[in-house]
């Protein structure tokens, strides 16, 4: 009997990679019986991602390395992408020494976006390279045409009077472009271009996608006279791949308690993710915003970006308030009782979004919790905040018909708690007509999405095709 295919997989740290990177490997384990050995790069320093890394060494399913921290003392680059680029760079060292080690050698090399200067250390094993892009394929694709961006356009990008042309894809608006291509002097604008070369020049693309939701983006990839003409790697669009939790159900929880006494579809749910925070003013006009709205909610609060004087409210004694309700208008906490849940660390996001008492969704819009939204066909708003948001919240809003979003981006000016109210009430009231379409389209992708991943659907056949290539 011929021994199961053992594949390597390495992720970079933060929770939006580390996430579906794992479960990656789960459904790699799970479905396809591969032995998967995962190295993970981690900041060594944040608990939540301790806690990820546990979790996933509890279930036996996979092998966990985690690599040795590097040395960054030198680097003095602050952009997020510029970082990250180093900090994988200067583990492949590690990853060299810990594949070398390996008693069983594998057969190929999934790298996500971050850590394709890994492939250095596959070719040198004789391993085949895939990457796996865990946000969506209009991302991929300007990933991958930014290296003829580049080339075409003077200046910078968000100074252009007109969207940028990607062949066979959507154009992107100027002031959409991903974090990286913001500022084309920056170290972190390079990298991402870089970055695009080696994603194309790999053995194969899994994207976290599926063909019924960006066809037009995937075939694409697939046609010589469009991306394929830089695009020299297959495209398997193999997802919706969103992390899972319990279901809330074993009582354990207050938060779950309380949402098991609210009527169906009643609760909105904000959270703008692991790293997503506002500005003092704006957590104000939100506060207003979801009290004005007069709609249940359960909020992932936590501490602004910029402290303010006026942050701090007394309890009744004269101490420092150290709860959430320091950062929240005099008298919210008191006046919302009712109706509103605060957290102050982030939820079983899946488990949260699919309680029947949750209606929609009020998020930053990363591709893993914008996922997590359609497979629970739950309507969104999107307020993108920082990477590939921006995209997203376009996307989902106009082309999807899934979300709404606000008129101005929210990093160019503090959204007012009117229209703030307004957007709530859109996606959660019954008699709003456009509401209503918005819930109808969430409910439509769910069923989408669930037709891809079941037996013969799309994701599913292009997963069981990549995998049989793993092995050869």
């Amino acid at each position: 009997m011929d021994s199961p295919t053992h594949v390597a997989l390495i992720s970079s740290p933060g929770m939006g990679h580390l996430f579906p990177s794992l479960e990656l490997a789960t459904r790699l384990s799970t479905r396809h019986h591969l032995t998967l050995t995962v190295f993970l790069v981690t900041s060594h320093s944040s608990s939540a991602e301790n806690n990820v890394v546990a979790a996933a060494e509890a279930t036996g399913l996979f092998t966990v390395v985690e690599l040795p921290p590097a040395d960054m003392s030198d680097v003095t680059d602050s952009t997020v992408v510029g970082r990250l680029a180093i900090t994988m760079r200067r583990h492949v060292p590690a990853l060299r020494s810990a594949i070398s080690a390996l008693t069983s050698r594998p057969s190929a090399l999934i790298a996500d976006i971050f850590s394709t200067e890994a492939f250095a250390v596959a070719d040198e094993f004789h391993m085949a390279k895939y990457v796996f892009v865990a946000s969506n394929a209009w991302f991929l694709a300007l990933t991958i045409y930014a290296q003829v961006l580049d080339k075409q356009i003077v200046g910078q990008y968000v100074d252009q009077k007109e969207p940028l042309q990607i062949p066979g894809c959507e154009p992107v608006r100027p002031c959409d472009v991903v974090d990286p291509m913001l500022d084309r002097t920056e170290s972190q604008y390079y990298e991402y271009v870089k970055m695009g070369r080696a994603i194309a020049s790999s053995h194969g693309v899994l994207v976290n996608s599926w063909d019924e939701l960006q066809g037009r983006t995937l075939a694409s990839f697939k046609d010589r006279s469009l991306l394929g003409r830089v695009m020299n790697a297959p495209v398997y669009s193999i997802g919706p791949i969103v992390r899972h939790f319990g279901s809330g159900k074993d009582g354990s929880s207050e938060l779950f308690n309380w949402l098991r006494k609210q009527p169906g579809k009643s609760v909105i749910y904000v959270s703008f993710g692991s790293g997503g925070t506002l500005s003092f003013e704006q957590m104000t006009e939100m506060a207003h915003g979801l009290e004005l709205s007069r709609q249940r909610f359960v909020w992932v609060v936590r501490p602004p970006t910029v402290r303010s004087d006026a942050m701090f409210f007394t309890t009744g004694d004269g101490s420092e308030d150290q709860s959430e309700a320091r950062y929240l208008p005099e008298g919210f906490l008191e006046r919302t009782s009712e109706v509103g849940f605060l957290v102050s660390m982030w939820a079983e996001q899946t488990a949260v979004l699919g309680s029947p008492a949750v209606g929609g969704f009020f998020t930053h819009g990363g591709w893993n919790s914008s996922l997590e939204g359609i497979t629970k066909g739950v309507p969104m708003i999107v307020w993108p905040l920082y990477a590939e948001q921006r995209m997203n919240a376009t996307m989902l809003a106009d082309e999807m018909g899934v979300a709404v979003r606000p008129k101005e981006l929210p990093g160019n000016a503090v959204i007012g708690r009117e229209e703030i109210a307004a957007m709530v009430r859109k996606i959660m009231a019954e008699e709003d007509e456009e509401g209503r379409a918005i819930r109808a389209k969430a409910m439509e992708l769910q069923r989408s999405a669930e037709k891809a991943c079941a037996q013969g659907g799309s994701s599913y056949e292009n997963f069981a095709r990549v995998v049989k290539l793993f092995g050869r």
